[in-house]
């Protein structure tokens, strides 16, 4: 005698409706990321470029060169 099996069913399985549930900081995140940049952006003053360091001029001149080749 087989034995009967039980399925079961969702509320929204039968709807053609999809629920989607997010991490709270899967909105936060990228809207705090969007808000410094957008202040970066509005006041570039504030940003001064290191123009004292030869180091990174050295370091971009070599990748440069590498994948020149």
């Amino acid at each position: 005698m087989p034995a009967r099996t039980r399925s079961r069913s969702h509320p929204s399985a039968s709807s053609d409706s999809v629920e989607i549930r997010l991490p709270w900081w899967s909105v936060a995140l990228p809207a705090v990321a969007f808000v410094v940049l957008f202040l970066l952006m509005a006041d570039p003053g504030q940003a001064h470029a290191a123009t004292d360091d030869a180091t990174v001029g050295r370091i971009l001149e070599h990748i440069h060169l590498t994948l020149g080749r």
